[in-house]
C-alpha cells in the first residue's frame, strides 16, 4: 500500500512539473535565436521586427505590430526592458517545447519567463506566447 501511494504521488507531482523537452541542439539554438531577436527588437522599439518573431496564431490574435507592442509595453515590462535575460532549459509545457528564461525586469525583480514555441512548416521556430512567473517566496 505504501509503495503504491508514493508511486501515485510521484506521478501526480511529475504531471504538475514541466518535463525536459526532446529538442535537438540545432533547434535549441534556433529557438534561442528567435527569442533573442525579439528581445533585441523590443530594445530598439522595432515593433515590426518583434511581431515578426511571433507565431501565426499570435499575429492573428493581435492583428498589427502596434497592438502587439502596446500589449507588451503594458503587460510584459520585464521582457520588454530586461536588465538580465538568461536562458535556462527547454521544457515541455502543455505539449509544446517551452524555453525557460531567468529575467530581471526594469524594477529589479526576478521572474521566470516561459516561451512556448511552435515549429513552422518550413522548419523555422516562432514564439507562441510568453508566460511570466514570479519566483516562489521562501518563508523562514
Amino acid at each position: 500500500m505504501g509503495a503504491r501511494f508514493f508511486l501515485l504521488l510521484g506521478l501526480i507531482v511529475g504531471l504538475a512539473l514541466p518535463a525536459a523537452a526532446q529538442v535537438s541542439p540545432a533547434d535549441q539554438t534556433a529557438i534561442r535565436g528567435v527569442i533573442e531577436g525579439q528581445i533585441e527588437a523590443f530594445r530598439r522599439d522595432d515593433g515590426e521586427a518583434a511581431f515578426g518573431f511571433a507565431s501565426p496564431n499570435i499575429r492573428s490574435l493581435f492583428g498589427t505590430s502596434e497592438t502587439f507592442m502596446e500589449m507588451v509595453r503594458q503587460g510584459y515590462r520585464p521582457v520588454y526592458r530586461p536588465q538580465v535575460f538568461e536562458f535556462r532549459e527547454i521544457v515541455t509545457l502543455h505539449g509544446m517545447p517551452t524555453q525557460k528564461v531567468h529575467v530581471v525586469g526594469p524594477d529589479g525583480r526576478p521572474i521566470t519567463a516561459f516561451y512556448p514555441m511552435s515549429q513552422q512548416p518550413d522548419g523555422s521556430w516562432r514564439i507562441e506566447g510568453c508566460y511570466l512567473q514570479a519566483p516562489e517566496e521562501h518563508q523562514a
